[in-house]
């Protein structure tokens, strides 16, 4: 019987943990409270950052627009007849909201063949080899967050073509991204020399 309580509580750990570290962090908007919560998530960042050359601020920009960091986000559901719920209109899940097809084309192009969306690590370094590849075939400043969203919205072909536009809304959702871009990067000012110096630099700042 001990031994029975003692798997149940061993298990209601693991679940707890899982279920913490896959929640969205409380204060999204604030980039130094995203990782001081979130432990490991900068370390992520940054060597995705420092593998592809975008900003952690404009990568962290784009998740927080495509997921709200949540792990297993999906499109919501289309209703018929207004109310009963029909099939989702894509394949977009977890934290960057990659669909199927991109993903099956990050993992052939990095050789990442375990890479899973609701990860974290996998979904901001899907980001940087995605900006880098707006970057190669658009042309677009890997610092540039406006056009940079705008090319992962519509994707590189309907970038090149301006198939943006006419979609207004998406323009203003490109500022949004770009305004919180920048918020990022002023706030990351304050805390990243902190960040960097890891664990035991947090435990006695």
């Amino acid at each position: 019987m001990k031994a029975g309580r003692g798997l149940l509580l061993v298990l209601s750990l693991v679940l707890s943990l899982v279920g913490c570290t896959s929640a969205p962090p409380q204060q999204p908007d604030n980039i130094c409270e995203i990782f001081d919560e979130k432990s490991g998530w900068y370390k992520d960042a940054r060597q995705a950052s420092r593998r592809w050359g975008t900003s952690i601020p404009v990568m962290m920009a784009i998740i927080h627009q495509e997921s709200a960091f949540r792990a297993r986000a999906k499109p919501p559901r289309t209703k018929i007849l207004w109310i009963i719920p029909g099939p989702r209109p894509a394949s977009a899940y977890g934290y960057a909201q990659a669909i199927d097809e991109t993903w099956d084309m990050y993992k052939r192009a990095t050789g990442s063949w375990g890479a899973e969306r609701n990860d974290f690590d996998d979904a901001i370094d899907f980001i940087g080899w995605y900006n880098n590849e707006s970057h190669r075939k658009n042309k677009i400043a890997k610092t540039d967050a406006y056009n940079l969203y705008l090319a992962y919205h519509e994707g590189h072909g309907g970038f090149a073509k301006g198939s943006f536009s006419n979609k207004q809304w998406l323009k203003d959702v490109s500022n949004k991204v770009a305004r919180r871009s920048s918020n990022y990067g002023d706030q990351l000012k304050g805390c990243e020399k902190r960040l960097n110096r890891g664990f035991f630099g947090w435990l006695f700042s």
